[in-house]
């Protein structure tokens, strides 16, 4: 049976995981593989009940690895299990990942082991506790690592997609970067999970947002205010894998519409939107407008509140794209 075949055989499952986070639809994904793959180990750096690893571990504790507050152990840890014929999945915060840049670097990837990378609490969703626990610059240092696939999805049931995915379909490096509770459902149990192909939420002619991430739910409410309100017919496409980027979908797109914006919980430098713009400078060079982060984050008493300040909702987006579609349309 095909990995889209068993996620798409219990529709109640996936309609009762649709309604969770995405944490804990990543931590039930990864008891149910551990069930099917007895060479599957589960490593957390001291955050197993943050990460939902805790199901894993409560399971299966002979598999389960607490390496403690160090993430360059946990990296190395999981290295040293690959090389051994194991298949692990090492998972901590995100931005407390990135502490592991070096043995990222220089043994996951440079030696292309089989090691997944479960980063939480990603973006701005770790709102409570502050700049120093948000991470938005961790997309531009996996995507820029030469065997690294990095995917990023949108709500809690594309990220039980893709641990299936990556588990069973891919044998190599990967960062699979999730939020913490907020994750608005934009996929349903019908929608595809390939890597490294985009899904079109929404068609239209006059301009295409690229989006990955809970913030695509804003960029679909976006379009859908600009065609009320302005009559434009905007596309809405689910950049799920980062990298390796659609190629074939992002030009097509580029050349249908003219006008390309991107929309991510990260810096655009670097991110999505630079990974997207190298793309079309080579390919089919198109005006871009950038969306994202703007500096730092802080402590706010809810994601939302950080998307406000950022100019991230639905209707700050929305003005956004207006603009930047008079600016280019009038030429």
């Amino acid at each position: 049976m095909s990995t889209q075949s068993m996620l798409s055989s219990s529709r109640s499952r996936l309609e009762e995981i649709a309604r969770d986070t995405m944490r804990n639809a990543v931590g039930r994904a990864l008891v149910e593989l551990g069930e099917q793959d007895r060479d599957m180990v589960v490593l957390t750096a001291d955050v197993a009940r943050s990460t939902r690893t805790y199901m894993f571990g409560e399971r299966f504790p002979e598999r389960f690895v607490n390496v403690g507050i160090s993430e360059q152990d946990l990296v190395d840890f999981a290295a040293g299990l690959a090389l051994a014929g194991k298949r692990p999945w090492a998972a901590a915060f995100a931005m407390f990942m990135m502490r592991a840049w070096e043995q990222i670097r220089n043994t996951i990837d440079r030696m292309r082991l089989d090691v997944k990378l479960l980063a939480t609490h990603s973006g701005f969703s770790d709102h409570g506790d502050g700049a120093s626990h948000q991470s938005l610059e961790d997309i531009a240092l996996m995507r820029v690592l030469h065997n690294m696939v990095v995917v990023v999805p949108a709500d809690s049931l594309e990220a039980y997609k893709a641990v299936y995915t990556l588990h069973l379909e891919y044998r190599g490096p990967a960062y699979l970067r999730i939020g913490r509770d907020y994750s608005p459902r934009v996929t349903d149990p019908d929608t595809p999970f390939r890597l490294g192909r985009a899904n079109i939420l929404r068609d239209g002619e006059d301009l295409v947002i690229f989006g990955c991430g809970p913030l695509l739910y804003n960029a679909l409410k976006a379009a859908e205010l600009l065609e009320k309100e302005a009559g434009l017919k905007i596309a809405v496409a689910d950049v799920h894998t980062v990298k390796p980027l659609d190629r074939e979908t992002i030009v097509r797109y580029a050349s249908k519409t003219g006008l390309v914006v991107t929309v991510e919980e990260h810096y655009p430098r670097g991110g999505l939107g630079g990974a997207i713009a190298e793309l079309l400078a080579e390919e089919r060079p198109t005006p871009m407008l950038l969306i994202g982060a703007r500096g730092y984050g802080h402590s706010a008493r809810s994601v939302e509140d950080l998307y406000e300040r950022h100019c991230l909702t639905a209707e700050c987006i929305a003005r956004r794209v207006r603009e930047f579609y008079g600016k280019w349309s009038r030429r």
